[in-house]
């Protein structure tokens, strides 16, 4: 304790206590202070209620003070003092005693043990009593003119501020000075912590302390959210360890997904979550299964998916992956795109949940988890009171039963017994109690929900029955009509949709169970869907030898939208337009897509698939754009322009890229070679080693096995297969045109196709150039792809003509699914324009050098065209490279360039004030903006183009899109 207020006290020096300074701003006078220690019971004051502020002290008086201040324990039993009258009834002898074991006061007279308790307190005494209270340092060298013994402690006070150098050390001190050194003591040991705050994602906080003073604290780790964490700072030498629980009530992540019978899965957050993309069951996929509907729990932090009743349970006892895409937190920060692993475990034995009488002609019976209709529907498990009864059950997935039968009123027994679960747990037999009263009262409407223009959900105070109709505003603008217990759901088509305004809603003939009929109606004014669809992934396969991309959208894709071609462009990893394989020369796919497909069979409408025509594409990092789709909302919302990067692994058929032979003469042999777009497997089903998976083709289509007894198989490396086969025994291999492979798959078990591949000699077969993959990749580097994989590459094979001349480097070499690609660098950094116009060719076929790892030579090429995949670029530094005037600023840049128009793309700001973009028009090489409003001559004009490689708002005119840019100029008239 004495060590706690010494560092305490050190933060008051500041402070005189003998001129009566209040530590705080709370008591500013002597009395307030007295008023305020009274309180926490360190002073009494006198029995007439005064407080004696300007008597004099009493060694008994300190002596109580300290030990309340310090909050000592008071001594009772011991007799430290010979005083005459200190006894055991003395007020003062607990406080005395606690002073004398704490080493804080000792008697005036210690070899007699005189305490000397109403003796006076001198200023000197004080100082020294005080002095040993906190703990303070005594220093060697003083100057003070306390009397010697005294000295040090003197000194003591005054270099912590306690004491007036120049104060009267023999006088005593008056009660009016106790109360300011015990006001200012106890002022500094509350010094405490009131309130904080974490702000900066959870980085920093801010500590209010009671003194009025702030502490910011920064954090080399953020907080976890919503965990209780210590948080150690000093202030003012005090060191203090704080509990701190950054508050999030916004989801930050997924806890966990958990299932505890096979139809219901909880996903469970971390904090908030957005209703609408919470809510939405397109965003949650486990494979095979389908979710009827996710429930978002009122704290909203918590999901619960409902498997449909007709599309199997969840897988069980093993591990098993969720996906979540497209969840926001509540603040539509974050959102969720992870996997989660779970696990459905059912060890429960389903129960009656709750029973309830509907009026005295039915009941309603709720179970704990989802049952089986066979079973839950069965009247022959439901008995009341011991008897078997006579009516029917309608059952309402997932765990309601209504049971219609004719009951007196009154309280009555149920008997459950033979309900399975999707475990197949049987309820076991249990009684439930429950009561019947007379229903003479209909069903009301106690809430109305729309949801966008086609759909209310109206709930009743009971459980419906049947409806005979429903329409809005008049009769002729009916809807369909479902019930699930007391929700009724409207469902209006296009022609009878709600209006934008207040509409009325009318249900004819709403009857209840016990047969009580009303027609109900209430006004709706409906909630337009605002959020826009957004793509959830893009995932692919391989069927029946072709690609199929699958894109997945955060809602259901408008039936006018989702097939049109110019609403997907597919780019390769390099961002360049990907075309063939049924993508056309702009990247978009020459087939409509079409919605995707559930394991049933059923149109799923939140997905659609772009299929590849002629084979599958080639394995590698992919981007699909996709814009101009709207969902399907009353008032469509359509799409921000989002580029989606995925992986498209080698899932699709084995391919056998290339065969020839080497006429080996020496050994009488032949050396066949089968080379693969990928690595093959060397066990298993798909062996590449067996010699019975070969044939070659010769005149007339006939197909010839290489003989088992003098083949052998062995792999060159690991795409590429060699047999050797004796002369003798394949006298018609030099005929072969082709070579077949059958049942030979890779090594992630892709089989082949079946195929032929082209087939001669060594010395006939080359690798070539792929001449729709030859693409200016910047104004000094040319991306050129070949069919097969070449291990030499020697530049002085090419020629590229058109351009400044300039030398050029092969500067990178990798191979992507069997097919090499080769960038080539030039020494100019200007040496193609940007819109390319060059050409590649080789030298004469005799004169190449490059080969792959077999000796087989590039195929000579003639020339070819290098296309265009440069980026056009703001050309700040040519004349008038940006000018503005009216309501119109133009933009030059380093090619033509083509506008699609979209307000979002461009930030202009006029003297710091933003204005709207209304139109954005081109002409050769010049972007034209509109603005909504117009400059004045010598105002500042800034424009940025932003989000341009993903929403490619201005290309050049082969389709590469534009770099970013901030340019600025002033106005002219």
């Amino acid at each position: 304790m004495k060590k706690i207020l010494s560092v305490a006290l050190s933060t008051a020096m500041a402070f005189s206590m003998f001129a009566s300074v209040a530590f705080g701003d709370t008591a500013v006078t002597p009395q307030q202070q007295f008023d305020a220690l009274k309180a926490k019971g360190i002073f009494n004051g006198y029995p007439d209620g005064t407080a004696g502020l300007d008597k004099e002290m009493t060694r008994a008086e300190f002596a109580k003070v300290i030990t309340k201040l310090l909050g000592l324990k008071e001594i009772t039993g011991t007799l430290s003092y010979n005083d005459k009258n200190y006894t055991a009834k003395n007020w003062a002898v607990p406080y005395i005693e606690a002073v004398t074991a704490a080493g804080i006061m000792e008697g005036k007279n210690v070899e007699k043990k005189i305490f000397d308790f109403n003796g006076k307190v001198t200023v000197a005494e004080m100082a020294t009593i005080l002095t040993r209270a906190l703990d303070l340092e005594i220093p060697t060298e003083t100057n003070n003119n306390a009397a010697a013994w005294a000295k040090g402690y003197v000194q003591a006070a005054i270099n912590a501020g306690l004491i007036d150098a120049n104060a009267n050390f023999s006088g005593n001190a008056s009660r009016e000075l106790l109360v300011g050194a015990a006001y200012s003591i106890d002022q500094a040991q509350s010094i405490k912590v009131e309130s904080y705050t974490v702000s900066e994602a959870g980085k920093v906080v801010e500590f209010k302390i009671s003194d009025g003073e702030t502490v910011k604290v920064t954090l080399d780790k953020a907080l976890e959210a919503n965990k209780e964490t210590e948080v150690k700072f000093t202030y003012k030498d005090k060191e203090f360890t704080e509990k701190v629980t950054y508050v999030v009530t916004a989801a930050t992540k997924i806890e966990g997904a958990t299932a505890t019978n096979y139809k219901e899965l909880v996903v469970k957050f971390d904090g908030e979550v957005d209703s609408t993309t919470a809510e939405n069951t397109a965003n949650y996929t486990v494979s095979g299964r389908t979710f009827e509907s996710a429930k978002l729990s009122a704290d909203k932090k918590t999901v619960t998916l409902l498997v449909s009743e007709n599309t199997g349970n969840l897988p069980q006892q093993r591990d098993t992956n969720l996906v979540v895409k497209g969840v926001k937190n509540a603040t539509a920060t974050k959102t969720f795109d992870e996997t989660v692993k779970f696990t459905a475990v059912d060890t429960q034995l389903p129960e009656v949940k709750s029973v309830q009488g509907l009026g005295t002609k039915a009941l309603r019976v709720e179970f704990s988890e989802p049952v089986t209709s066979a079973t839950a529907g069965n009247l022959a498990n439901y008995k009341v009171n011991g008897k078997v009864i006579s009516g029917f059950v309608k059952y309402t997935y997932p765990n309601i039963a209504f049971i219609t039968t004719d009951l007196p009123v009154g309280e009555h027994t149920l008997t459950v017994s033979g309900v399975k679960d999707f475990a197949g747990f049987s309820a076991s037999t249990a009684e439930s109690k429950f009561t019947i009263a007379e229903d003479k009262a209909a069903p009301e409407i106690t809430k109305v929900t729309t949801s966008d223009l086609r759909k209310v959900v109206v709930t009743f105070n009971e459980p419906v029955k049947s409806v005979s109709s429903a329409y809005q505003t008049s009769s002729n603008k009916s809807a369909t009509v479902s019930i699930k217990d007391n929700e009724v759901t409207l469902n209006f088509s296009e022609p009878n949709r709600l209006g934008l305004g207040e509409s009325t809603v009318y249900l004819q003939g709403v009857t209840d169970y016990s047969n009580n009929t009303a027609d109900r109606s209430s006004t709706v004014t409906p909630e337009l869907d605002t959020v826009r669809p957004t793509v959830s992934a893009v995932t692919s396969k391989t069927v029946d030898g072709k690609t199929e991309l699958t894109v997945e959208f955060s809602e259901k894709i408008s039936t006018a939208d989702y097939n049109k071609t110019e609403n997907y462009v597919l780019k390769d990893s390099a961002g360049k337009i990907y075309t063939g394989k049924g993508f056309t020369t702009k990247g978009n796919p020459s087939v409509a897509p079409q919605y995707g497909k559930d394991k049933d069979g059923k149109i799923v409408e939140s997905k659609v698939v772009l299929t590849s025509v002629g084979g599958t594409l080639p394995a590698g990092n992919y981007t699909l754009e996709v814009s101009g789709v709207r969902d399907q909302a009353a008032v469509g919302n359509t799409i921000i322009p989002q580029s989606v990067p995925f992986v498209l692994t080698q899932a699709g058929a084995l391919e056998a890229n290339a065969a020839w032979y080497n006429d080996d003469v020496a050994n009488n042999e032949y050396q066949v070679y089968v080379q693969f777009n990928r690595s093959v497997a060397t066990s298993g089903n798909g062996n590449a080693l067996d010699v019975n998976k070969y044939d070659y083709v010769v005149t007339g289509a006939t197909y010839k096995p290489f003989p088992t007894s003098s083949t052998t198989v062995q792999l060159y490396n690991a795409n590429t297969v060699l047999l050797t086969v004796s002369k003798d025994d394949v006298k018609d291999l030099t005929g072969a045109t082709q070579l077949r492979v059958v049942n030979v798959a890779d090594t992630n078990g892709n089989f082949v196709n079946g195929e032929t591949v082209k087939f001669g000699k060594q010395a006939e077969s080359t690798v070539e150039v792929v001449t729709d993959s030859v693409y200016a990749k910047a104004q000094n580097k040319v991306e050129v792809k070949f069919d097969g994989e070449l291990t030499f590459v020697n530049k002085s094979d090419f020629n590229f003509t058109g351009f400044n001349n300039s030398d050029f480097n092969v500067t990178n070499q990798s191979v992507v699914d069997g097919k090499t690609v080769v960038e080539f660098t030039f020494v100019n950094d200007k040496a193609i324009a940007y819109n390319s116009g060059i050409n590649l060719s080789t030298v004469a076929q005799n004169l190449i050098t490059s080969t792959d790892s077999v000796g087989r030579k590039l195929k000579a090429l003639a020339s070819t065209p290098v296309l265009d995949g440069i980026k056009p670029v703001f050309d700040k530094d040519a004349a008038n490279a940006i000018t503005a005037s009216g309501t119109q600023v133009t933009l030059k840049f380093t090619e033509n360039v083509k506008s699609n128009f979209t307000p979002a793309a461009y930030v202009v700001n006029v003297d710091g004030t933003k204005v709207n973009v209304t139109n954005a028009t081109t002409t050769a090489n010049g972007l034209t903006l509109t603005l909504d409003k117009a400059v004045i001559a010598g105002q500042l004009v800034e424009v940025e183009l932003v989000n341009n490689s993903t929403g490619s708002f201005v290309t050049d005119e082969a389709n590469n899109a534009a770099e970013n840019f901030y340019a600025s100029v002033r106005a002219t008239n």
